[in-house]
């Protein structure tokens, strides 16, 4: 087994989010949009890369943040901290109304708000984000059978099967519950060489349990890679219990995106310290 380190693309911007913001940050250029607005919750990888991607890019940013009660916790939450150091605009709001976060009625009240702004979906999944993660497979990664991912709203996994030769199969480990990310993939994947394997979610998205702290730091001490604790940990852990148990066959060649997400760990330990559990090594 094989780890492709996209973490390593860029300090901040790391793995899937770098590919998924490239394009839409051109085009957002080409079309001489002046402001980025998206949405994410309290930890998100995706508010923190946007922000520092737009500042650093020259637009003025805008987060839709899921949560009114985070208002007040800014200074203690280490994402949301960072993206407004980065000059990004929180905006929080209550649950319910997050929901409408792609009711197009909402979307023109925001418009109505912010002004003229081009929209990045949560997570970043659009075409021109599966556009970018079609280039993390390349030539080079021909000779594996098996590509492995972790799957959030699924633009990685589309880019990567849109990417990927007849003879691979590529399996996806969503950090999710349920099986409605099928059908988000069904959206922009072009070819059918794929599955979701759905064992390893940990209880769904943001949660987790002892046993896969334990193993992110286990990983970390033995191979000198961090692991994060929503997507890549997960993924990880559901490989190599899946290798034990021998579900490929002998003399398979496998590669694992590892998809970035570290700047998740510190929000995490935040989280775990006050419910008085082990700390993932940073």
């Amino acid at each position: 087994m094989y780890l492709k380190r996209e973490d390593l693309i860029h300090p901040v911007v790391s793995g899937n989010k770098f590919r998924k913001l490239k394009y839409n940050i051109l085009n957002a250029k080409s079309l001489s949009k002046t402001t980025l607005l998206t949405f994410g919750g309290a930890y998100s990888n995706h508010i923190a890369a946007t922000a520092y991607a737009g500042n650093k890019s020259g637009f003025n940013t805008i987060g839709i943040i899921r949560g009114d009660e985070l208002e007040d916790k800014v200074v203690s939450n280490p994402t949301l901290k960072f993206a407004k150091s980065m000059g990004m605009r929180l905006e929080f709001i209550d649950r319910g109304t997050y929901r409408m976060k792609y009711n197009a009625d909402f979307i023109e009240k925001l418009k109505a708000s912010y002004g003229d702004f081009y929209l990045i979906p949560e997570g970043g999944t659009n075409t021109l984000a599966v556009k970018g993660c079609e280039e993390i497979i390349t030539n080079d990664d021909k000779k594996f059978n098996y590509i492995c991912c972790c799957v959030g709203t699924g633009g990685t996994i589309a880019g990567i099967i849109n990417s990927s030769k007849s003879h691979q199969k590529i399996i996806g480990f969503p950090a999710l519950k349920g099986d409605f990310l099928r059908q988000d993939i069904l959206k922009f994947a072009t070819n059918d060489n794929w599955d979701l394997i759905r064992d390893y979610n940990f209880g769904g998205y943001g949660k987790i349990k002892p046993e896969l702290i334990s193993f992110i730091n286990e990983f970390k001490a033995k191979y000198m890679i961090p692991l994060d604790p929503i997507y890549t940990g997960k993924m990880m852990y559901g490989l190599i219990d899946m290798i034990g148990k021998g579900y490929f066959p002998r003399e398979s060649k496998l590669l694992a995106i590892h998809t970035g997400g570290l700047q998740g760990i510190s929000g995490m330990n935040f989280v775990l310290k006050r419910k008085n559990l082990p700390l993932i090594n940073i």
